[in-house]
């Protein structure tokens, strides 16, 4: 059975099998305990997060000292700080597991080298980027458009594995809600 980031990047590009655990040796695999801070406010984000198995999020205090959850990353996700990653800068948001997790990291040194063995994987995180920028323009156009209501409804209908496994305040959390009022939202629902 396949590794599943190498399940993940062979829907993108062919991974020839002799290439597999050359290409996994550039990443480091990592479990991490429920809440446990993989990042936090003020650090070098310096690390790209693949989950294996969990669930980890992104998220910064407001001016009021509310956590506003930014991103969930469920399994096969990607989640960093991509501007801090990127430019090799101290964060300003938090990452954290929301469950018991299994991820596969790799720092931007390794991820060049990577990139150099294989260049065809710039294609698949080339994908990945896209994909990621696509989604937050999305969400930021429902933010905008939609009502309260609404947002939580579409949320639900697309996206029932957070539902899930998220608990209620993180979800409250990353709609911008209070979680009581998404818990009058959820009794209207049933």
């Amino acid at each position: 059975m396949r590794h599943p980031l190498i399940e993940h990047i062979s829907k993108q590009v062919d991974v020839a099998s002799e290439d597999e655990a050359l290409l996994l040796s550039f990443f480091q695999s990592v479990r991490v305990k429920k809440k446990q801070n993989l990042v936090e406010v003020g650090q070098p984000c310096s690390s790209l997060f693949f989950v294996v198995e969990g669930c980890i999020r992104m998220f910064h205090l407001s001016e009021k000292g509310i956590e506003q959850t930014i991103q969930f990353a469920l399994e096969n996700w990607w989640l960093t700080d991509f501007s801090a990653f990127t430019l090799q800068n101290n964060t300003g948001f938090t990452i954290q597991a929301v469950e018991n997790s299994q991820l596969m990291v790799i720092d931007l040194a390794a991820q060049e080298k990577l990139l150099q063995q294989f260049p065809k994987l710039e294609r698949y995180f080339r994908f990945i980027y896209q994909r990621g920028y696509g989604a937050a323009q999305v969400r930021m156009k429902f933010h905008h458009d939609m009502s309260r209501e609404k947002l939580y409804q579409h949320f639900v209908e697309n996206y029932p594995q957070f539902v899930q496994r998220v608990p209620q305040y993180l979800l409250a959390s990353y709609l911008g809600f209070t979680p009581e009022y998404l818990s009058e939202l959820r009794k209207k629902r049933s």
